[in-house]
């Protein structure tokens, strides 16, 4: 029998206490975002570190200028790698309160369906319950064995919900304790609910915002009209350039490090049945807009983007105003891949609008962020382990996918302990997280636990 074996065994047998634990975290009022509840999240940390504490983690709350950071080391045998799991204890406001069927620090366990339960509650997918199923793996782990399967750090955040200020500090400060071979994130999601996935790439993200300025004032349309620059005029076209008749990117270098996906990465991803029908349809769309010849799946999860996010310019109110505006704003996002480089993006973008503005006219920048995008080599050991650990536990095999928005944290590791992150969660669509009536599948909360298991395992193999 191999040991994974009777772990998997002691988990079905230790459901309902591994739930009255989540439950008992749940309860706890861990809102990061108002003071107010500073001193709930300082409790859930201590909830938290006494809980590894009784697993045998060297466990301890620590004290940034914001909440707390819980820290927890567990020795594994020699040879074995050595893992960084981070989650979040922290959740987001609850308001409105009026919207919630139940009260959202008081959890339970709703039936939606035929053999369809679900655990209710603030938290309970984001990100509670989904760290909880790593504990429970870890404990269960230790009960059969009396050991861990391999070296295991914790990081479990307090602030990711607004906007983890203390992350970059502490994990810059502490590089040392927290470097590891590699991060487990358990912070995502289910492709649906009988197909697990491992998120491989996070796109980046460059921010710009431009204004284009001409006459020294408002200028009346007709008497200036014809003559005088039209900074509304000169911005739009601009922004027009950008892309051509097949969505392709004109912005010279901006294809940079930009990589192919792999043909077999093409085709697992056709096998998930995502048409532009089904992805658009929802948003009362049907044409895709990006690059021709691209399912959408490519261009969200794996190809750069350029999107225009707000433009002012000009009278704006009710009525109508005959002017020639002084200025015009736009704020502009690109969304990178592969090893596109943030700073060659931004440079050559200023450079394209800068040879599009008239002589007598000026151009005025103000950037917003730059983060590069991350990319797990899609033929990673610990990947392929990963995946074929999940597809043994769930009714599907597991998937690949990208994402086509960033999580910070992920880049954070990177950065500053030179860590590539294994991104495995078991959230839904359809989980609520940020509003109200949050919910977390029972299946995925048991599951997951016995996911974490199966790849502990494997990681060690």
């Amino acid at each position: 029998m191999s040991a994974v074996s009777p772990v998997l065994d002691r988990l079905d047998k230790n459901l309902d206490q591994s739930l009255e634990r989540l439950f008992g975290l749940l309860r706890i009022k861990s809102i990061s975002t108002d003071p107010a509840y500073a001193a709930d999240c300082r409790r859930a940390a201590e909830w938290l570190v006494g809980e590894l504490k009784l697993i045998g983690f060297e466990a301890s709350v620590r004290d940034t200028p914001g909440h707390p950071m819980v820290v927890a080391h567990h020795d594994g045998p020699a040879g074995a790698p050595h893992v960084l799991f981070y989650g979040h204890y922290d959740v987001q406001p609850v308001d409105p309160i009026e919207l919630w069927e139940s009260d959202p620090f008081a959890p339970g366990i709703k039936e939606v369906g035929p053999d369809h339960k679900v655990i209710t509650g603030r938290g309970s997918a984001d990100d509670k319950g989904q760290l909880m199923t790593f504990v429970e793996a870890c404990r269960a782990w230790k009960q059969v064995h009396g050991n861990l399967p391999c070296r295991i750090t914790i990081l479990f955040e307090g602030e990711e919900e607004s906007g983890s200020p203390s992350l970059k500090p502490f994990l810059e400060a502490n590089a040392d304790e927290l470097k590891a071979d590699f991060a487990l994130v358990c912070d995502t999601g289910m492709w649906d609910r009988d197909t697990p996935s491992i998120c491989v790439g996070l796109r980046g993200l460059v921010g710009e915002e431009i204004t284009v300025r001409a006459a020294d004032r408002d200028l009346h349309s007709g008497l200036y009209g014809g003559a005088a620059a039209n900074p509304i005029r000169i911005l739009t076209r601009v922004l027009a350039d950008i892309h051509d008749k097949d969505g392709h990117i004109t912005i010279p270098g901006f294809y940079d490090g930009v990589e192919e996906t792999p043909s077999q990465i093409l085709k697992s991803w056709e096998t998930l049945g995502e048409t532009a029908e089904t992805f658009l349809g929802p948003v009362g769309l049907s044409i895709p807009s990006g690059e021709k010849g691209r399912s959408v799946l490519e261009l969200t999860w794996a190809r750069p983007t350029a999107e225009f996010n707000g433009i002012i310019g000009g009278y704006t109110g009710k009525g109508f105003k005959t002017v020639i505006a002084a200025e015009a704003s736009a704020k502009v996002s690109f969304r990178l891949v592969h090893k596109q480089d943030p700073k060659k993006i931004r440079a050559a973008f200023q450079k394209f609008v800068q040879e599009r503005i008239p002589a007598d006219c000026s151009v005025e920048f103000h950037p917003h962020g730059g983060s590069p995008a991350i990319q797990l080599s899609y033929d990673s050991p610990f990947l392929a382990k990963a995946k074929n650990a999940l597809s043994d536990e769930w009714p599907k095999p597991a998937v690949t996918t990208g994402s086509g928005g960033s999580i910070p944290v992920v880049g954070d590791f990177q950065t500053y302990l030179g860590m590539e992150s294994l991104l495995v969660g078991f959230g839904l669509d359809d989980d609520r997280i940020h509003s109200p009536n949050e919910k977390y599948e029972l299946s995925s909360f048991h599951k997951g636990q016995r996911s974490w298991a199966r790849i502990l395992d494997a990681l060690t193999r």
